[in-house]
């Protein structure tokens, strides 16, 4: 028995699904889905992300990524280069509810856009190359969605492929990722013979029309053969869930055959509590799986309702707030992104948490302290922008013109403040000098660069005290090459850039003490501070912690902000070569202060120092950045991959065999890879391809750390 049902609208809009139908209906939290597509690159999350739209009617023609058509993929370098780059975010409606996605990169040079969209949040879906497997970048947003505590769905793509093995990336998945993956589809042949997939849950095969984009999907008998790997994968299913779900345990005891509906309740109590990840399979260049997909989104995935209400503090008070997701509380809503859009100029980019956001109100910053007025209000769909009256409680949306808010600022009103916990983002690992060709171009460059790191926090940018060069810094050598090719084809600057340079740490090595009194008359009046501080190494990758072990007496409260402040601007600026210090403990263990003489000023001046005089102390060391590599080549290329790497200070953790190629896992000092795409190129005559992301801070050699300071 087949039965027929087509998924795509008319062009009449009158299908099932309409999105003017939907669009039409009151709001309603239990049918909300936010949702991010996040994978490593090249798995396929924007060639899904394009199915999604076409199969619930909000696009009329399916945009390929390399063709350079994709709706979610609109920034010209995003086309001309067939990667993503910016998040993307749209709103689509299926089987009467309204789903909310955000099409992150893949690529880690833009990691965080991942990190800020996994932040505000409720659910994803983490797609997975059928052939490649769990990779590096999947790793990396998998670790980003736990942190995040966000609910997932797998989605295995790209089965049409030779060498696609869907139980083998299970296996990575549950391995790998110590993720709780449970298949439930299996698909029907693999690669060539790639025809659709057994749903586990309902027990049938569903199989996808090639005539019409995979439109029609066509309900079937599951396949002879496949029927005995159905009955146990489904009673794998059941176990696994039965496991974290009392409820589902309870009619599993009574029957070992339970009922379909109490499966999904369990499962979707079950991922939506993380203790299951519910696995899919399908490919989506080949119109086969997405379907089954969004009615998994809508099934198993959370509306703003099923997860935990926002937690924040009171400004007033730092006492803890919470506020649960509704329109009738009070309005609480996180900036997680600013885009500056040449039509409508400044875009902030928010998740309402509670409350309603409505054009014309008044809306406070926590952190500026400022008051502003909504202008205008958008829903987003791409690079295409619909003016709304609302965003409700759930939504994710766009505020136009707000002069003072930034990446990670709560929205909330003046009379009921909150402040919600900020997004925290890596540390640039990569630097260039940039100057304008003319003078006219001086006053547009710095503007630009002030937009680019609005837009971007992990773009910094800021003046070279000794040469009085401007320094952009950022996550990688694309990172660059994009923002200096935006500031060429969007502001319309002309430019010249240095070439990439490394951006090093310091940390210290041993615990030192470093003292210092500063005793001056400025403008009249005499200043006097005196401060010993302590400065010890901390745990790699823990950051800086700045401590008080000192009475009140000894070191008045009133001065500890500047104190504090001090030591923080000299953290920034370093001992060995005007590099950050990292990984260190300051503690402030004495100091001396004069009952009429002694003021703020002067004690943040003698905590600089200070602090300067103790790393002195502490045999402080140059830190440089080092990544992690994989790469895929073929096996007669083994030999000079790895003599290469070895050439590059590269230390191998593992070689394992896949697919006919050999994957090389290496850690390698950035400062050595600057260019490698090319050199590989070079090596394997094009055949192999690599993927790189940030690992840690270690030790420059001792040989080298003095060419790098020029001493």
């Amino acid at each position: 028995m087949t039965k027929i049902v087509n998924h795509k609208k008319d062009k009449a809009g009158k299908g099932s699904d309409s999105p003017r139908e939907a669009e039409g209906r009151a709001h309603a939290l239990p049918s909300v889905r936010n949702i991010g597509i996040i994978a490593h690159i090249d798995a396929g999350k924007t060639t899904t992300s394009e199915r999604i739209l076409f199969y619930s009617g909000k696009v009329h023609k399916i945009g390929e990524v390399h063709d350079g058509t994709a709706t979610m993929d609109w920034m010209i370098q995003e086309q001309e280069r067939g990667i993503t780059i910016t998040s993307a975010a749209t709103t689509c409606f299926w089987k009467n509810h309204q789903i909310n996605i955000i099409d992150t990169p893949g690529h880690v040079d833009f990691t965080v856009e991942v990190e800020r969209s996994l932040r505000v949040l409720d659910g994803a879906v983490g797609v997975f190359c059928a052939v490649g497997g769990v990779q590096p970048q999947s790793e990396t947003v998998w670790r980003q969605a736990t942190k995040y505590n966000v609910p997932r769905l797998a989605f295995v793509n790209k089965m049409d492929r030779m060498g696609a093995d869907f139980l083998r990336v299970l296996d990575d998945m549950q391995h790998k990722l110590k993720a709780p993956a449970v298949a439930i589809q299996l698909p029907i042949g693999a690669a060539e013979t790639f025809s659709g997939v057994v749903d586990l849950i309902k027990m049938r095969g569903i199989i996808f029309s090639e005539g019409d984009m995979g439109s029609k999907v066509e309900y079937i008998d599951i396949p002879s053969e496949l029927a005995a790997d159905a009955e146990a994968y489904r009673a794998e299913l059941i176990e696994k869930v039965a496991e974290v779900d009392e409820e589902l345990l309870e009619a599993y005891m009574e029957d070992a055959d339970v009922s379909e509906q109490a499966l999904v309740d369990g499962l979707r109590r079950a991922t939506i509590g993380n203790h299951i990840v519910p696995v899919l399979v399908g490919s989506s260049l080949k119109n086969k799986g997405v379907q089954p997909l969004l009615d998994a989104v809508v099934e198993y995935l959370p509306s703003p309702l099923d997860v935990p209400a926002v937690k924040g503090i009171s400004p007033k008070n730092e006492a803890e707030l919470e506020r649960e997701a509704s329109d009738f509380e009070a309005l609480t809503g996180l900036v997680f992104k600013m885009a500056t859009d040449k039509f409508v100029g400044k875009l902030a980019f928010v998740r309402i948490y509670a409350g309603q956001l409505k054009k014309g109100m008044n809306i406070y910053n926590p952190r500026t302290k400022k008051r502003e007025r909504i202008g205008r209000l958008l829903r987003l769909h791409a690079n295409h922008r619909e003016d709304v009256d609302v965003l409700h409680a759930g939504e994710i949306g766009g505020m136009v013109g707000q002069k003072f808010f930034t990446t990670g600022d709560t929205v909330c009103s003046e009379n009921d403040p909150i402040v919600l916990e900020n997004i925290e983002f890596p540390e640039p690992v990569i630097s260039m000098a940039i100057e304008p060709r003319s003078t006219a171009d001086k006053d547009a460059l710095v503007a630009a660069l002030q937009d680019l790191a609005e837009e971007d926090p992990t773009f910094h940018t800021s003046i070279h005290e000794e040469t009085g060069q401007t320094i952009i810094q950022g996550m990688g050598e694309l990172h660059l090459e994009i923002l200096k090719d935006r500031l060429l084809r969007e502001y319309k600057v002309q430019a010249n850039a240095g070439k990439p340079m490394v951006a090093y740490r310091e940390s210290v090595s041993a615990k030192a003490d470093g003292n210092f009194t500063f005793d001056r008359e400025i403008g009249g009046e005499h200043h006097f501070a005196g401060l010993t501080l302590q400065v010890a190494p901390a745990s790699a990758g823990v950051g800086n912690t700045i401590e008080f072990d000192v009475s009140n007496k000894i070191v008045p409260e009133e001065f500890r902000k500047g104190i504090r402040e001090g030591i923080q601007d000299a953290l920034l600026t370093g001992v060995l070569g005007n590099f950050a210090i990292i990984d260190t403990k300051v503690t402030v263990i004495g100091g001396d202060a004069h009952a009429t003489e002694s003021s703020e000023m002067a004690f943040r001046s003698a905590a600089v120092m200070a602090l300067r005089a103790a790393v002195g102390n502490a045999s402080p060391e140059l830190l440089e950045p080092i990544m992690l590599l994989e790469i895929e080549t073929p096996e007669e290329h083994l030999g000079d991959v790895m003599g290469d790497l070895n050439s590059r200070r590269g230390r191998v953790r593992e070689i394992k065999a896949t697919n006919n190629l050999q994957v090389v896992q290496a850690d390698v000092p950035l400062a050595e890879v600057f260019g490698y795409a090319t050199s590989l190129r070079s090596l394997t005559k094009g055949r192999a391809s690599y993927s790189m992301e940030p690992q840690a801070f270690e030790p420059v050699p001792p040989n080298m750390t003095d060419a790098i300071l020029n001493r």
